[in-house]
């Protein structure tokens, strides 16, 4: 969805302030596609701030669907998007530090799916687990531990190894 910006940057400095549909029906990433099965409308602010720098805010809710990073099930995880930028519009080549990229801006029009797209990204989590307990899956077979055992042959390790084999079962992160 584009959103018009010739009225924020004209003489007038006239504000936007809609509320636009959310068309992303997926969100690609270059770890694969993952669906997106529930949004809310996007509401957007901007503002006109000094010459041609806009301050723009926005609110948005989306669920996605995300494999488990243990047993790779799918998991519910919801982005409750609240976000406000400080852009600046000018052809210089000086960048301000305190401004973010404008890589959703195109000429006069706003892209919110764009803008949408990078703070999910920026909120990210950084490990999705269908549980705290979630078991995994089994190297060998690919059995999902959590709802059973396999057949698989149980290797053991060196009994030397053992101190470092409890270090392992005690700290297990992925």
């Amino acid at each position: 969805m584009l959103i018009n910006l010739s009225d924020v940057l004209s003489e007038h400095h006239k504000p936007v302030d809609q509320v636009v549909p959310v068309e992303m029906t997926e969100f690609k990433s270059t770890l694969g596609s993952v669906p997106v099965i529930e949004k809310e409308d996007a509401h957007i602010v901007v503002k006109h701030v000094k010459q041609r720098e806009l301050m723009i805010t926005g609110e948005c809710r989306l669920v996605l669907e995300i494999p488990c990073d243990r047993c790779l099930e799918p998991v519910r995880t919801e982005f409750e998007l609240g976000f406000s930028k400080n852009v600046d519009l000018s052809d210089g080549d000086e960048q301000v530090d305190d401004l973010d990229e404008k890589n959703y801006i195109d000429g006069y029009n706003l892209d919110v799916e764009k803008l949408l797209y990078n703070e999910i990204l920026i909120g990210w989590p950084m490990k999705i687990l269908c549980s705290e307990d979630c078991k995994g899956i089994c190297n060998t077979c690919g059995q999902n531990l959590n709802n059973g055992t396999c057949d698989c042959e149980d290797t053991s390790l060196d009994p030397r190894m053992s101190v470092i084999r409890d270090v392992f079962k005690n700290f297990k992160e992925v």
